[in-house]
């Protein structure tokens, strides 16, 4: 088989990332096709022979030279790239278990929200990091927040735009009031005392408010609940996992949570984060 007519494959991560989400959303097949050639390495005339187009078409639309409208064409597209069923519903099409039984299959692989699955948040550190260098927003729920952003060799402090003046990214903190009922049950809950726990906690604030006055976008709140989520979120993607009395949060197995058209996951776990924010006191 020649190289012009091997089928393209790419990896399920290549799907994954946000540039090629956003350009999936947007119906931006220039964009998509150049995405292909990045992480496929496919050419032009092999791109245009999986599509069913002729490369100078597709050279066409690489270059910002004809658009794609008719749906049939993104059809067409997202067959001969064997998009996974996630890539085209954020396209508006039907997944391929659809598009073979002609009703809709409501299921985890047709909206395949939790796209990994890490044994602990160490696992997935660098691609958070990678994410966190890319966002727009950062939303994290923590308890003392510390290991994710107190501290200088914290998850996420290197992350922060500090070099340009704080632009670019809004971040915003939930932590575990230092005075509430619930520290004190964290506490006894991880063999730490409540005033340990109140002063990383109080740590941590004063940490951010550093951020702030070096002109970051940063802003902290105290919520009083007993913590069960903890919650990094990235744009449209989040990473989840939890606390129990038998770990902290770090060493929860982490689940990387992708927003998609109708899934519950990441818009019930958007949805919690605001409600908290909503009735947490500011206090950075």
């Amino acid at each position: 088989m020649s190289i012009a007519l091997a089928p393209i494959q790419l990896a399920g991560w290549a799907w994954e990332r946000a540039a090629v989400r956003e350009a999936l959303r947007a119906r931006d097949m220039g964009a998509v096709f150049r995405h292909v050639q990045q992480h496929a390495g496919a050419s032009q005339a092999r791109i245009a022979t999986a599509v069913g187009m002729t490369q100078a078409r597709v050279n066409e639309i690489i270059n910002g030279r004809r658009e794609v409208t008719r749906l049939d064409v993104y059809e067409r597209i997202a067959d001969g790239l064997h998009m996974p069923d996630d890539a085209r519903h954020l396209m508006g099409l039907a997944a391929s278990r659809e598009k073979r039984s002609g009703g809709t299959a409501f299921d985890l692989a047709a909206f395949p929200e939790v796209v990994r699955v890490y044994a602990a948040q160490n696992s997935a550190a660098e691609e958070i990091q990678q994410q966190a260098r890319e966002a727009e927003e950062l939303d994290v729920l923590a308890v003392r927040g510390l290991g994710l952003i107190g501290l200088n060799d914290s998850l996420l402090r290197a992350c922060l735009p500090r070099e340009q003046g704080g632009t670019g990214l809004r971040v915003r903190i939930l932590l575990l009031d230092p005075d509430s009922p619930a520290l004190a049950q964290r506490a006894a809950e991880i063999g730490e005392s409540a005033e340990s726990l109140a002063g990383g906690v109080r740590l941590a604030e004063a940490r951010l408010r550093e951020l702030r006055a070096d002109s970051c976008d940063v802003e902290a709140y105290r919520y009083r609940m007993l913590p069960t989520w903890r919650l990094i979120r990235t744009d449209s993607t989040m990473f989840v996992s939890a606390f129990d009395s038998g770990w902290e949060g770090h060493e929860s197995a982490t689940y990387k949570v992708m927003e998609t058209p109708n899934g519950p996951f990441f818009r019930g776990f958007r949805r919690m984060f605001e409600a908290i924010i909503d009735g947490a006191e500011r206090t950075v």
